[in-house]
């Protein structure tokens, strides 16, 4: 029987790289999207904003579908999956776009925990009210930061960023808005 002996130096990963940082975070570099210096940087601020917020709704949402609990279990375990999985679409679409402008996104779940505006929930489980309620209160700050960063990016000729943000960001989140808001209406199940 022969052996063979086995070159593996091409093949072998290099491992525990460490290099050096090539562009700072709040910073954007020349891309030709045909928008000015200012119209890319003020964007890409506020897209890092609501990018921020969108990983903490993400991580609610996730967080509450894990936790539901109660005889709206099932329908509300479902429904709260089916909105983080349409958060996680809308997140990757915010940093693609920060990218796409010659920006850095957010991503560090760190840096994440500093920029955002939503409140913190306790770490423990609450009332199923109580987790609901949270979740429109982090729509709601996301649609009202993302309202005003839509008019005004629209004012500096960014016009795919106001897309994203009217399509995708104010859409959905309205619509998800209205799914939990409905669940937090207090009406007969059986009688009227």
């Amino acid at each position: 029987m022969t052996r063979y002996a086995v070159q593996t130096t091409d093949s072998q990963p290099l491992l525990h790289q460490h290099g050096r940082q090539i562009q700072e975070f709040g910073s954007v570099r020349q891309l030709p999207v045909g928008l000015s210096y200012d119209a890319r940087m003020y964007s890409c601020e506020r897209v890092n904003l609501l990018l921020a917020d969108s990983q903490i709704l993400y991580s609610l949402y996730k967080k509450h579908h894990w936790l539901m609990r109660g005889h709206t279990f099932y329908q509300l375990h479902l429904l709260l999956d089916k909105h983080a999985g349409e958060q996680l679409a809308i997140i990757d679409m915010l940093a693609e776009r920060v990218q796409t402008l010659g920006g850095v996104a957010v991503g560090d779940p760190r840096h994440v925990a500093e920029m955002t505006r939503v409140p913190r929930p306790p770490n423990g489980a609450e009332e199923v009210p109580a987790m609901l309620s949270r979740l429109l209160e982090a729509h709601e700050t996301i649609l009202i930061d993302a309202h005003d960063a839509a008019s005004r990016v629209a004012e500096m000729g960014d016009d795919g960023t106001n897309d994203l943000l009217v399509s995708n960001v104010i859409r959905t989140g309205e619509l998800q808005t209205w799914f939990i808001a409905e669940h937090l209406v207090d009406t007969p199940a059986v009688r009227a």
